[in-house]
Protein backbone atom coordinates (compact mmCIF):
# COMPACT_ATOMS: atom_id res chain seq x y z
CA UNK A 1 0.00 0.00 0.00
CA UNK A 2 1.29 3.45 -1.01
CA UNK A 3 0.22 5.90 1.74
CA UNK A 4 -0.70 9.61 -0.05
CA UNK A 5 -0.43 12.96 1.96
CA UNK A 6 -3.49 15.47 1.37
CA UNK A 7 -3.24 18.68 3.51
CA UNK A 8 -6.13 19.55 5.06
CA UNK A 9 -5.54 23.40 4.41
CA UNK A 10 -6.52 22.48 0.66
CA UNK A 11 -10.10 20.54 1.63
CA UNK A 12 -13.31 22.57 2.10
CA UNK A 13 -15.85 22.87 4.93
CA UNK A 14 -18.05 20.46 3.00
CA UNK A 15 -19.22 16.85 4.35
CA UNK A 16 -18.79 15.57 0.91
CA UNK A 17 -16.30 16.78 -1.52
CA UNK A 18 -14.30 15.10 -4.75
CA UNK A 19 -10.43 15.17 -4.10
CA UNK A 20 -8.05 14.04 -6.94
CA UNK A 21 -5.09 11.74 -5.16
CA UNK A 22 -2.37 10.47 -7.60
CA UNK A 23 -4.69 11.24 -10.54
CA UNK A 24 -7.67 9.12 -9.22
CA UNK A 25 -10.69 11.19 -8.54
CA UNK A 26 -12.29 9.96 -4.94
CA UNK A 27 -14.88 11.06 -2.93
CA UNK A 28 -13.90 12.13 0.95
CA UNK A 29 -16.34 12.15 3.43
CA UNK A 30 -16.05 13.96 6.91
CA UNK A 31 -18.58 12.77 9.11
CA UNK A 32 -18.89 12.53 13.45
CA UNK A 33 -15.05 13.73 13.30
CA UNK A 34 -14.06 10.87 11.28
CA UNK A 35 -12.85 10.80 7.67
CA UNK A 36 -13.55 8.18 5.16
CA UNK A 37 -12.71 8.22 1.17
CA UNK A 38 -14.55 6.47 -1.41
CA UNK A 39 -14.48 5.55 -5.01
CA UNK A 40 -16.16 8.70 -6.92
CA UNK A 41 -18.34 6.92 -9.19
CA UNK A 42 -21.74 5.48 -7.47
CA UNK A 43 -21.54 1.07 -8.77
CA UNK A 44 -25.60 1.52 -9.52
CA UNK A 45 -25.74 3.93 -12.09
CA UNK A 46 -22.54 6.11 -12.49
CA UNK A 47 -23.60 9.11 -10.59
CA UNK A 48 -20.52 11.49 -9.21
CA UNK A 49 -20.86 10.61 -5.72
CA UNK A 50 -19.27 14.56 -5.12
CA UNK A 51 -22.98 15.77 -4.64
CA UNK A 52 -24.04 13.00 -2.62
CA UNK A 53 -25.35 13.48 1.50
CA UNK A 54 -24.75 11.61 4.68
CA UNK A 55 -27.80 10.16 6.54
CA UNK A 56 -27.62 8.01 9.25
CA UNK A 57 -24.32 6.67 8.84
CA UNK A 58 -24.63 6.36 5.03
CA UNK A 59 -23.43 8.29 1.83
CA UNK A 60 -26.45 8.28 0.07
CA UNK A 61 -26.32 8.97 -3.76
CA UNK A 62 -28.55 12.13 -5.60
CA UNK A 63 -29.80 9.87 -8.35
CA UNK A 64 -31.44 6.77 -6.97
CA UNK A 65 -30.78 7.29 -3.29
CA UNK A 66 -28.42 4.11 -2.90
CA UNK A 67 -27.00 4.25 0.25
CA UNK A 68 -23.55 2.92 1.35
CA UNK A 69 -22.20 2.33 4.81
CA UNK A 70 -19.60 4.81 5.79
CA UNK A 71 -17.31 2.16 7.98
CA UNK A 72 -17.42 -0.51 5.18
CA UNK A 73 -18.60 0.79 1.73
CA UNK A 74 -21.68 -1.86 1.64
CA UNK A 75 -24.82 -1.08 0.35
CA UNK A 76 -27.61 -1.26 1.95
CA UNK A 77 -29.76 -4.06 2.26
CA UNK A 78 -30.92 -5.51 -0.96
CA UNK A 79 -28.64 -3.33 -3.08
CA UNK A 80 -26.10 -6.18 -3.29
CA UNK A 81 -23.35 -3.50 -4.22
CA UNK A 82 -20.94 -1.77 -2.59
CA UNK A 83 -18.06 1.31 -3.01
CA UNK A 84 -14.46 0.65 -2.71
CA UNK A 85 -13.44 1.86 0.13
CA UNK A 86 -9.90 3.63 1.37
CA UNK A 87 -8.17 3.68 4.50
CA UNK A 88 -7.65 7.16 5.96
CA UNK A 89 -5.25 8.55 8.50
CA UNK A 90 -6.22 11.39 10.49
CA UNK A 91 -2.69 13.85 11.47
CA UNK A 92 -2.49 16.78 12.86
CA UNK A 93 -2.56 18.60 9.29
CA UNK A 94 -2.93 16.54 6.88
CA UNK A 95 -4.52 13.24 5.84
CA UNK A 96 -2.83 10.02 5.05
CA UNK A 97 -4.73 8.25 2.06
CA UNK A 98 -3.83 3.99 1.21
CA UNK A 99 -3.69 3.63 -2.32
CA UNK A 100 -3.48 -0.10 -3.26
CA UNK A 101 -0.23 -1.11 -5.34
CA UNK A 102 -0.88 -1.94 -8.84
CA UNK A 103 0.75 -5.92 -9.03
CA UNK A 104 2.19 -4.82 -12.46
CA UNK A 105 4.14 -2.21 -14.32
CA UNK A 106 4.16 -0.78 -17.37
CA UNK A 107 7.55 -0.52 -19.35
Amino acid sequence: MEWVKVAKSLLSAADVQAISVKGKRLVLVKQAGEFHAFTSKCPHAGADLATAWCEKGYLVCPIHRHAYNLKNGRGAIGQGDYLTKYLVKNQEDHLLIGLPKPWFKFW
